[in-house]
């Protein structure tokens, strides 16, 4: 059984504030079934990297990176589309001077 979406979101950000890092909800979705982005951004270092929430067949979640993207304009406009397709979306930025992403699921990067 899954969390409820609002649950998740509040653990992910506690990590971050624990690990030093700064996060915030920039959009709420749906609060128990939202589907979620997860936006990092390392403004020292000048880069950002967007996480999509996925499930593999056995019904695991797994992290993706949506777009080859590194480019924060890119990546917002990547949200305001995804934001159109789906109204229930939850957006969630991690400003950290690691550029880390505090998620505990496993993260299929390209």
């Amino acid at each position: 059984m899954l969390l409820s979406t609002d649950f998740w979101v509040g653990a992910l950000i506690r990590r971050a504030e624990l690990g030093g890092a700064y996060a915030t909800v920039v959009r709420k979705g749906d609060l128990r079934a939202g589907a979620v982005l997860v936006k990092t951004v390392n403004r020292r270092e000048g880069a950002s990297l967007l996480y999509a929430e996925a499930f593999r067949g056995d019904g695991e979640r797994v992290w993706m990176n949506p777009t080859a993207s590194h480019e924060e304009p890119d990546l917002d406009r990547y949200i305001e589309r995804a934001v159109r397709v789906d109204p229930d979306l939850w957006v969630v930025e991690i400003d950290d001077k690691e550029g880390r992403h505090f998620l505990t699921e496993p993260v299929e990067t390209r």
